[in-house]
């Protein structure tokens, strides 16, 4: 900027104001912005005094690998906290060991606030950026804003590791179907914590789908062999590596992970907690019980195929994003536990629903605006934490309904979710049916 510039740019009366240099230099203007927001968001985590309790499990796992110790037997913390991940998962975290415990913190929290950046810059791509923003700009700007949602500080504040998890899944969706290692993220996601493995059978279910119907209009086998199919074999064959390799290094803790503690879906914690945003957290807290039993079971189940359904009907219509967002809903809500730090992919679904309104005009615009203001109100309010929730003292059984409502406000969002992207399918499947029906090529522009 010339003297001139910055003269005119901070002359109230001239004819250039503080807001022509954010309209010429807009990444520069987003990039002060994030830095200011990241640099409070830093202090205000440290004034809170957070734990980074989560992060001191990892590590204690790293330590257990190294010492040859059971990981299903170890208990970290003075909470006492079990390993509930695969062992592929401890054998990653053994580098953590190699560093002292503030410095740990402080590249872990550093971490995570890139990795934000990182899961806005691809959820942006997979949702379609503003045009009238270069996408640094946006992706700073977005990042500098969301970065206040309540499951992102939970993450950070636990160090947690749900943004990598996001982001692995995001730099798979939205890489070319030419890309023959596409899948990779969500297998190694998967290896690390099992949930990610749904956007493997999506990506399979609208494959099968997309095959059955290119067999049906005469199309031979090497031509039914689509992206979808491949993306889907990718991340089985990296999940199975994943598996492969923890057995190698640790067989007794795979064989007991494999046998017995995939299986205890109550070893991370009470049911009926407030941080457990799932179906199954929700339904407890409603029937004022520790096991929800059978109702969870089918709630979790017809929940499970509606989701599936619609991830793989939107991929099948060119929807990636809300294929993404309505399998990352769906993966949340029928999980046994998800603690709220988990629904970090509140960023997908936000971006998503604020492209939408910029895409539109008029009375379209404005209904997904409220929608996504609405969502990004539930996300960024705490609402969850406005109810009594002290540890081990189960007051969450003795809920009225009005606290029943703030603790379920995640599983209300997710569901909230699936019924957007029915209605968007809903939608583009009308358009489709007006023109006379998608052709081959049409259909297969999703992935």
């Amino acid at each position: 900027m010339t003297a001139l510039e910055l003269e005119q740019s901070t002359d109230p009366g001239g004819p250039a104001t503080d807001r022509g240099v954010i309209r010429r230099h807009p990444t520069l203007a987003a990039a002060l912005a994030c830095l200011v927001s990241f640099a409070a968001f830093w202090i205000a985590q440290r004034l809170a005094h957070v734990t980074m309790i989560d992060l001191m499990v990892y590590r204690a796992e790293g330590d257990t690998v190294r010492a040859g110790g059971s990981l299903y037997d170890m208990v970290a913390t003075s909470a006492r906290l079990p390993n509930t991940y695969p062992p592929f998962a401890a054998l990653l975290f053994t580098p953590l060991t190699l560093l002292g415990v503030p410095e740990m913190r402080t590249l872990a929290t550093a971490g995570n606030l890139l990795l934000l950046v990182a899961v806005v810059h691809l959820s942006l791509r997979l949702a379609g950026r503003p045009r009238h923003l270069p996408r640094p700009a946006a992706t700073l700007a977005v990042s500098a804003l969301l970065v206040w949602c309540e499951p992102v500080w939970t993450t950070l504040r636990y160090g947690q590791i749900n943004l990598l998890l996001a982001a692995l899944v995001l730099w798979d969706l939205t890489r070319k179907d030419t890309n023959r290692l596409a899948g990779v993220g969500i297998g190694i996601a998967a290896g690390i914590k099992l949930t990610p493995a749904l956007f493997a059978v999506a990506l399979a279910l609208a494959g099968v789908i997309r095959a059955a119907q290119l067999l049906r209009s005469g199309a031979g086998a090497r031509a039914a062999w689509n992206p979808w199919l491949r993306q889907a074999a990718v991340a089985t064959a990296t999940f199975l590596a994943t598996a492969v390799l923890s057995a190698l290094a640790l067989p007794r803790d795979a064989h007991r992970f494999w046998t017995e503690i995939v299986f205890a879906a109550d070893r991370v914690g009470e049911v009926e907690i407030t941080a457990n945003q799932s179906l199954r957290g929700a339904l407890a807290r409603l029937l004022h019980t520790h096991d929800p039993g059978a109702s969870w079971i089918v709630l979790a189940g017809l929940t499970a195929v509606l989701g599936l359904a619609l991830a793989a009907g939107s991929l099948l219509r060119g929807e990636r994003a809300w294929a993404a967002a309505a399998c990352a809903a769906t993966a949340l809500l029928v999980s046994p536990i998800s603690w709220s730090h988990h629904w970090v992919w509140c960023v997908p679904v936000l971006i998503l629903c604020g492209s939408e309104a910029l895409h539109r005009t008029g009375a379209a615009a404005r209904r997904w605006w409220t929608a996504a203001i609405a969502l990004g109100l539930l996300f960024g309010s705490f609402a969850l934490w406005w109810v009594p929730h002290r540890w081990n003292h189960h007051q969450e059984l003795h809920q009225n309904g009005v606290q029943m409502l703030l603790s379920g406000v995640y599983p209300i969002a997710g569901l909230a979710v699936l019924a957007l992207a029915g209605a968007r399918l809903w939608r583009s499947g009308g358009r489709t049916r007006r023109r006379g029906g998608a052709g081959p090529a049409e259909a297969a522009d999703g992935v």
